[in-house]
C-alpha cells in the first residue's frame, strides 16, 4: 500500500479524479475526514505547504504539490517524479496598477508569502529587496503603502485585477508534481512507478 499526501482544496480533488481512473472507483473525502483509505492507497489531507515535508519524513511515500511549493521548500530533498499537468498557476510580480515598481531605489519592498522565490528572483537581477513576509491579503499590501509591489500566486489574475493591481513579470508558471520520499522509492519502487506509468497514461489521453 502507498501512502499519499494530498494537498487540500482544487488539487486535492482533481488529483483524486486520477486515481478515481487508475483503480475504476470514485474516491472521495467525505465530511472532515483527514486520511482516507482504499485497497491499494491511503491519502493524507494536508495544508499544500506541509506536503513535502510529510513525504521527506517518510509520513507519506509520496505526495502531489504544485511546482511553486517545491521551489519556495528546496532545501526539502524529495523526488519530482512527474508533472501532472493539474493546479496550473503562475507566479508573478505585481504592483499597483498606474504605479509600477521603481527599480531605481535604493531598496525595494515586497510582499509575499514566497520568500524564498522572491529573494532569488530579485537577487539575481542584482536588485535589492526588503521582503515582508504575509500569511494572506497579499493584494493589500501596496494599495496601503506596505510594499512596492508583490510576489504572488494566479490562476486568471481577476483577484488582482479586482484590488487595482496590475501583473508586472511572470516568475515561474507552476502545476502540480507527484514527488517521493526517498527511500520509499527504493523500497516500494516497483509500485510507484507502476503508478506514475498509469498516471502517465491518463494524462497523456487527457491531452
Amino acid at each position: 500500500m502507498l501512502t499519499i499526501a494530498l494537498p487540500k482544496g482544487r488539487i486535492a480533488d482533481e488529483s483524486l479524479i486520477l486515481f478515481s481512473k487508475i483503480i475504476n472507483k470514485e474516491i472521495i473525502f467525505l465530511d472532515r475526514k483527514l486520511v482516507l483509505e482504499d485497497k491499494d492507497y491511503t491519502f493524507l489531507l494536508v495544508r499544500n505547504q506541509d506536503v513535502p515535508t510529510y513525504v521527506y519524513y517518510g509520513a507519506a511515500d509520496l505526495g502531489i504539490v504544485g511546482l511553486d511549493v517545491l521551489e519556495e521548500h528546496n532545501e526539502i530533498d524529495v523526488i519530482r517524479l512527474l508533472d501532472l499537468g493539474i493546479g496550473k498557476c503562475k507566479v508573478v510580480v505585481g504592483s499597483k496598477c498606474g504605479n509600477p515598481i521603481n527599480y531605481l531605489k535604493p531598496c525595494i519592498r515586497i510582499a509575499t508569502k514566497m520568500t524564498n522565490i522572491t529573494q532569488k528572483f530579485f537577487s539575481t537581477r542584482a536588485i535589492a529587496v526588503d521582503v515582508i513576509k504575509l500569511y494572506g491579503s497579499i493584494e493589500l499590501a501596496p494599495l496601503v503603502n506596505l510594499a512596492d509591489g508583490i510576489v504572488d500566486i494566479v490562476e486568471t489574475g481577476n483577484t488582482m485585477k479586482q484590488n487595482n493591481l496590475q501583473i508586472d513579470e511572470v516568475i515561474m508558471e507552476s502545476s502540480a508534481y507527484l514527488i517521493a520520499n526517498t527511500n520509499s522509492f527504493f523500497a516500494k519502487k516497483d509500485s510507484i512507478l507502476s503508478l506514475q506509468t498509469n498516471l502517465k497514461n491518463i494524462i497523456y489521453i487527457k491531452k
